[in-house]
């Protein structure tokens, strides 16, 4: 019976991955539409295109809004401009050789992209108009090609002058996260500064004290790291490096002031970012506000209005911004998988870190792993999708730190205050067993709950209970076996809360064991509605489920003291509460 057990289990993961991959924009990036392989170039004097300004951040700007002028003799509503960079994106920057045929003649994919019809008035045509693009810093220079025939037979009819910021190599996006203590915090960033080029580090220190500097680690990756396509071929851009230093021994919620920085290795000169602080975490156990956001699937959009083509992560900086608003009300956020939604395009990670940079820079920013980040056949994930477009867990891995034991496995236990988190990642197998299920079990059942009474679970796939229809048309209602593994865990450890990801939309259970509503049973709770497009809830509602919600948002859970929990359910279209509910301790029987 062995055997077509496992056949069934498979034929399930399979079928699974399937639905989930529909349910998750699975292999739509917009970038994907442009069929650069495909491109010709034949420039044509008469058409033209012109950036300016040309000189960008003078004064330490990280971000700029850049005016092209262009026109074309003959205007179609397919006409397009693309924002490369680097400048150069001709075939001499393809890897390789091209054997003895004639190869690409473009070997990257823009980084961004509008449709000239964007302009008011481009159908007159050979008219000069424009077009405004917000471009960040990412280490290197820029020009904007102008193409006619659409996005799936581009022709590259102009190219503009090449751009660039001041210092394009300056450290720029910190991300903060909880080291592997309580009282370290870890401060990740990207630059252009190799190591041996300048010398990275932390000036920090307590408000009105001297502070001190601590030394960053290095890192970096080159195409070979990836797994397949697009991340290795039109996808690729180099990384920089990306730098993490730790701060440790902090005071338990004593407001600390920090700055990134890089001394030149050949004039002492020091490249400074910009200055920042954090509130270090409370001691285990310590009886104080605590504000924890949690969320799944946000992504990442334009604020330029640019990649219309197809609005993929339609509400991404509604969330952001309601965030952003938020923050002084909030410690710590956890985004539980699918984060850039880059799928292979690595341009769109240096605009992720961008994008949540006022939120990372000030609070601890927790990752889970998702489909969208390590799925790739023959990788080693769980799943034989292609939801990551061949980057297999290395960019989430390189640009975010998070406590692992070991590089090799996205899963960690991390203590804020009264609360324990255990992380799971859904993309590696957590059947009962495996390593991961031996983890779980151990960062379940190693919390002092007389300290940390509030104990929460967490994953990007839904291993608990979702109405969602790509779970809910087999009527598993959660990943194939999950609860047949992990169930018996959160009940006899007392888990009181489990949250997820993966389907875009909100939904909440009772306390809930064996499908059934029961006093003592885990809440679970999926807030996969961070910014990707929307799905569907199956027709029925189960009788474990309580509110159901098809729209933008994310979660928040509040404690004071170790007898209440709150949570809150917020749109992220006016950050108003929708949904929300209590979870009350007998103190004496925790």
């Amino acid at each position: 019976m062995a055997a077509p057990r496992l056949l069934l289990l498979t034929l399930a993961l399979v079928l699974a991955a399937c639905w989930a991959g529909r349910a998750d924009g699975h292999g739509v990036h917009p970038l994907s539409r442009i069929a650069i392989h495909r491109a010709r170039v034949a420039l044509d004097a008469s058409s033209a295109v012109q950036a300016s300004p040309e000189l960008l951040g003078s004064r330490g700007e990280d971000t700029a809004w850049v005016t092209v002028e262009f026109s074309v003799p003959h205007a179609s509503d397919g006409d397009w401009i693309g924002v490369f960079s680097p400048a150069n994106f001709n075939a001499s920057t393809c890897p390789g050789s091209h054997g003895s045929g004639p190869g690409p003649v473009i070997c990257s994919a823009p980084i961004k992209f509008q449709f000239a019809n964007y302009s008011t008035g481009y159908a007159e045509s050979g008219k000069r108009t424009t077009l405004k693009f917000q471009l960040i810093n990412q280490r290197q220079d820029f020009s904007f090609g102008l193409f006619t025939g659409g996005l799936s037979n581009p022709t590259l009819v102009a190219v503009s002058n090449k751009i660039a910021f001041a210092n394009p190599k300056a450290p720029v996006y910190p991300r903060l996260a909880l080291g592997r203590t309580w009282n370290e915090m870890t401060v990740t960033w990207t630059s252009g500064y190799d190591s041996n080029e300048a010398y990275p580090f932390v000036e920090w220190g307590m408000k009105g004290r001297r502070p001190g500097h601590e030394p960053a680690g290095t890192v970096t990756f080159g195409r070979d790291s990836l797994c397949g396509e697009p991340a290795r071929t039109v996808g690729w851009r180099d990384p920089g490096f990306i730098h993490t230093a730790f701060l440790k021994n902090l005071l338990p919620e004593k407001e600390y002031k920090y700055r990134i920085g890089h001394m030149l290795q050949y004039n002492g000169k020091v490249i400074w970012g910009k200055p920042n602080s954090f509130t270090a975490p409370p001691c285990p156990g310590h009886k104080s506000l605590q504000r924890v956001v949690i969320f799944g699937d946000m992504g990442k959009a334009e604020r330029d209005g640019s990649n219309e083509y197809q609005n993929y992560q339609l509400a991404s900086l509604n969330t952001t911004d309601a965030l952003i608003k938020d923050l002084d009300n909030t410690d710590i956020v956890f985004h539980i998988g699918d984060i850039s939604y880059a799928n292979g395009y690595l341009s769109q990670w240096d605009q992720f870190t961008q994008q949540v940079e006022p939120i990372t820079s000030r609070v601890p920013y927790m990752l889970a792993s998702g489909n969208h980040e390590r799925d790739f056949p023959n990788s080693g994930s769980f799943y034989n999708g292609t939801d990551s477009g061949g980057e297999c867990g290395v960019l989430a891995e390189t640009m975010y730190y998070a406590p692992r034991e070991t590089k090799a496995n996205y899963w960690y236990s991390t203590d804020y205050g009264m609360f324990r988190f255990c992380v799971a990642d859904s993309e590696q197998d957590w059947r009962e067993g495996t390593e991961q299920y031996k983890f779980i079990e151990y960062c379940l059942a190693t919390v002092d709950r007389a300290k940390q009474p509030w104990l929460v679970f967490i994953a990007h796939r839904v291993l608990g209970y979702s109405s969602g229809f790509s779970y809910g048309y087999n009527g598993a209602f959660a990943e194939p076996m999950a609860r047949q593994s992990l169930e018996k865990l959160w009940r006899r450890y007392g888990v009181d809360v489990a949250f997820y990801g993966h389907v875009h939309q909100y939904e909440r259970t009772c306390p809930v064991y064996e499908e059934k509503c029961v006093k003592e049973g885990t809440v679970h709770v999926v807030v996969g509605g961070g910014g990707s497009h929307l799905t569907n809830f199956t027709t029925e509602v189960p009788p474990w489920s309580v509110y159901r919600d098809m729209d933008y948002g994310f979660g928040k859970l509040t404690a004071s003291d170790d007898t209440t929990l709150k949570f809150e359910y917020r749109r992220s279209s006016d950050g108003l509460v929708y949904d929300s509910f209590v979870v009350h301790k007998d103190k004496h029987n925790v």
